[in-house]
């Protein structure tokens, strides 16, 4: 589970050292977590599907990709609106880890599809 390890560390360590540079820890870790959550979850999906059924992995990816708009909607409404972050750090965070943990995705799906250990 090399992918999951370098998503969990990269985002934790990065998000630490935000916060010690910044403050903010609240709106940080908010916009970290998520992305970090739902993009491991889809690692997970996908990887599993690719040993088992490498035809389906399309199939498992759009259904994420659907799955994902719904939840990402949401959850943003709620921490922003519920939960009364500072609007900015949040989604400063929240896009930095969106972007960066779906470039490691697509790196890792791309070693994958090739067979690339």
């Amino acid at each position: 589970m090399k992918p999951v390890e370098w998503m969990v560390g990269a985002s934790l360590v990065s998000c630490l050292a935000a916060v010690a540079l910044f403050g903010m820890g609240r709106e940080l870790f908010l916009g970290m977590i998520a992305p970090l959550v739902i993009a491991v979850g889809t690692w997970i999906a996908v990887e599993r599907t690719h040993r088992t059924n490498p035809s389906g992995v399309t199939a498992v990816m759009m259904g994420g990709f659907v799955g994902k708009m719904v939840l990402f909607g949401a959850y943003v409404v709620i921490v922003l609106k519920g939960l009364e972050v500072r609007p900015v750090p949040f989604v400063a965070s929240f896009t930095v880890y969106f972007v960066g943990l779906y470039l490691i995705e697509a790196l890792y799906l791309k070693r994958l599809f090739a067979g690339i250990k």
